[in-house]
């Protein structure tokens, strides 16, 4: 870290917001501690730009005009209305609610945004606690490569233009959008907003951006219609169903199609096995086969003989294609995936330093505190909090004069770690909230609501407080929605685990397997609720396995709520979702895919461990999974979409089924049951 670079920018955040005039870059030069041994104008002139730029972006605003009315050179200031913080007082309560909403960007690309509107809150002596409410965890993922630049345009008001593959496309389309919003939908991003080329609203998944956004920066700004709601242009309602078709399924099978269903009619039962018809409904005959074919020969459409016949061509079509890869080789195992290290505040980096200082100057002023309590309360070690003191000490006014510099204490705060700081009245006042910072906090209050064990009026009280003091930042947080969109299924199973959080009880549920197509009793006891993915997940101990697991709640087929205690056993911990809630294990399979353009949404909802490119729009896909029967299932699915390459015996087994399946369509039952 370059101790002589903060040094500078600090003298330089001084000189702009003591000076009630304009002062040129000369006039700077000539004044400003660090500047003056520059050897040339170049060299003067982009250090000079870079600082402003890395100031900027830190959010002190310094802005432009003359400083000489008969010049035409530009000079520069920092107004001070812009940049303190105005007063906030947070009730414990709502200081709780804040923590937690901080939490929800802590992985994600937001991370540190939030992470620095805590820092400066706590600067004016917010009591945020950022791990409060434990029973409840809000994580906000932002992987998607296009994410900052779009956010940044729909900060700025600023058109975009970017490359973009429709599902089912070879190549991608050029577009060019003004964006009005982005709305995380069932975990992922999209943003609306009007098609310069197609004169129309549209809506774009993140995931499916091809290369870099090109944000027009020198363009006019984007004017958001006043009735536009980003969500319901992204949730445009789909079509209902139009037709039905009659199944004939094995009573242990097709779970998720049995969810879905009009009507099960059971039939007989044999050994505790039989065959139930299910009554399916459905819009899309491709659709429908794909995801009767997942199945295999455990079930079989009955009628129409339409979908029948699309049932048969799709299997056809996986028995058809070759089993083995363009090599017939395995693919190497991937190493691991590291997890990704929590967003941090990137302690040290000058930018980083100077922003501290910034923040710890005001709090300390306003408070009698000593190194260790400053230390905890922003984060810090205490060699940190000393060595920023140490760099304070030589800051301050141009001139430099004793009567000029930063008053600070040193040995007392290295030896008893009292902090005395005198003389540093111009930077009493904390800095505001920029519009990442105030925009991701508002965003995560957002995230909370609904959730058991928040107070919805402590909630909506320090949203009106933050946007109070946010000011035009905060309007930023309008144009982002992250609402979680649940059925009243799940709205029950909320409200149920939120009881049994907070009576502490046991549950039992009914557990349909996100891998296998299996249902499992379990006994768990809850730890908290997290909501992650645009999902809804119960996090316990469940005593089947002996270890802590994860519950999406629209998996859960039922929840009772037990007269019995939970017991968390001693020592154990909540999961690190730091890389989401798909845990890694050294004993799951990889399994490696070949997708045509029409089966990228692979790509896009599951984890992959790599991708590849190939021609014509296709891709090479390597996944993870704990249950190889998952990938047979995808790749039954896909069917000429897509087909499961690697590992050999498993593409082996995927032909295997589709042939078995092709025969029962074959054969005459007797036994089928009647409707």
């Amino acid at each position: 870290m370059s101790q002589s670079k903060t040094e500078r920018q600090l003298n330089l955040v001084i000189c702009l917001l003591a000076t009630r005039r304009f002062l040129s870059a000369q006039e700077i030069r000539a004044t400003v501690h660090g500047y003056g041994d520059v050897e040339s104008d170049t060299a003067f002139k982009r250090m000079f730009e870079r600082d402003k730029k890395e100031l900027r972006d830190a959010g002190i605003p310094i802005i432009t005009g003359r400083h000489d009315p008969l010049s035409d050179e530009d000079g520069y200031r920092i107004a001070r209305d812009d940049y303190e913080l105005p007063p906030i007082d947070l009730r414990p309560d709502e200081a709780a609610v804040l923590g937690l909403a901080a939490r929800a960007w802590r992985h994600a690309v937001l991370g540190e945004a939030a992470a620095n509107a805590l820092l400066k809150l706590r600067s004016v002596g917010v009591p945020v606690d950022a791990a409060a409410l434990p029973a409840v965890t809000p994580v906000l993922g932002a992987d998607e490569p296009a994410f900052p630049s779009v956010w940044q345009a729909v900060r700025d008001r600023r058109p975009i233009s970017f490359d973009y593959r429709k599902p089912g496309e070879d190549t991608p389309q050029r577009r060019e959008l003004e964006p009005w919003g982005v709305a995380n939908v069932a975990g992922h991003w999209y943003v609306a907003g009007y098609d310069r080329d197609r004169r129309a609203r549209r809506v774009f998944r993140l995931s499916r951006i091809v290369g870099d956004v090109q944000i027009h920066t020198s363009a006019p700004p984007v004017q958001v219609p006043k009735d536009v709601d980003v969500r319901s242009l992204i949730n445009a309602r789909p079509p209902e169903p139009e037709q039905v078709a009659v199944l004939e399924a094995r009573t242990d099978a097709a779970h998720a199609l049995r969810r879905a269903a009009r009507r099960i009619v059971a039939g007989e039962r044999t050994g505790g096995t039989g065959w139930d018809v299910v009554e399916y409904p459905y819009v899309d005959e491709a659709d429908l086969a794909a995801r009767v074919a997942e199945y295999g020969e455990h079930v079989v459409v009955r009628e129409p003989e339409q979908a029948r016949k699309a049932v048969v061509a799709h299997l056809r079509a996986v028995v058809a294609a070759p089993v083995a890869a363009a090599t017939d080789e395995d693919p190497p195992a991937p190493l691991p995936g590291t997890p990704r290290p929590p967003a941090s505040r990137r302690a040290g980096t000058s930018t980083e330093q100077l922003r501290r200082l910034l923040m710890l100057v005001p709090y300390a002023l306003s408070h009698d505190v000593r190194v260790s309590e400053v230390a905890a309360h922003f984060g810090l070690t205490e060699k940190q909090v000393l060595k920023d003191l140490s760099l304070l000490w030589m800051c301050g006014l141009p001139g430099y004069t004793p009567g000029d510099l930063i008053d600070v204490d040193v040995e007392a705060a290295a030896e008893t770690g009292e902090i005395i700081i005198s003389n540093a009245d111009t930077l009493a006042a904390p800095l505001r909230l920029t519009a990442d910072e105030a925009a991701s906090l508002v965003v995560g209050l957002r995230l909370l609501r609904d959730l058991p064990g928040v107070d919805s009026v402590a909630l909506a009280r320090v949203e009106q407080k933050l946007r109070d003091v946010a000011g035009a930042a905060g309007q930023l947080a309008d144009a982002v929605d992250v609402r979680v969109d649940d059925n009243p299924e799940v709205a029950e199973l909320r409200h149920r685990i939120g009881k049994a959080l907070e009576s502490g009880s046991r549950v039992h549920l009914r557990y349909l397997s996100g891998y296998a197509d299996r249902v499992s009793e379990r006994e768990v006891d809850p730890m908290r609720l997290v909501v992650q993915d645009g999902h809804y997940f119960l996090e316990g101990w469940c005593r089947l396995r002996r270890d802590v697991r994860l519950f999406r709640l629209d998996r859960i087929l039922e929840l009772d709520v037990l007269p019995v205690a939970a017991e968390v056993p001693a020592g154990v911990r909540s999961r690190d979702l730091s890389s989401g809630v798909l845990q890694r294990s050294a004993d799951d399979a990889f399994v490696t895919f070949e997708l045509e353009p029409a089966a990228r949404w692979v790509t896009e909802e599951y984890v992959c461990s790599e991708v590849q490119e190939l021609p014509g729009g296709r891709v090479r896909a390597t996944l993870r999974t704990p249950e190889p029967g998952w990938a047979v299932r995808l790749a039954l699915r896909l069917g000429a979409t897509g087909r499961l390459v690697a590992p050999g015996e498993l593409a082996a087994r995927v032909r295997e089924l589709a042939e078995r399946a092709l025969q029962r369509y074959a054969e005459e039952r007797p036994d089928v049951p009647q409707r």
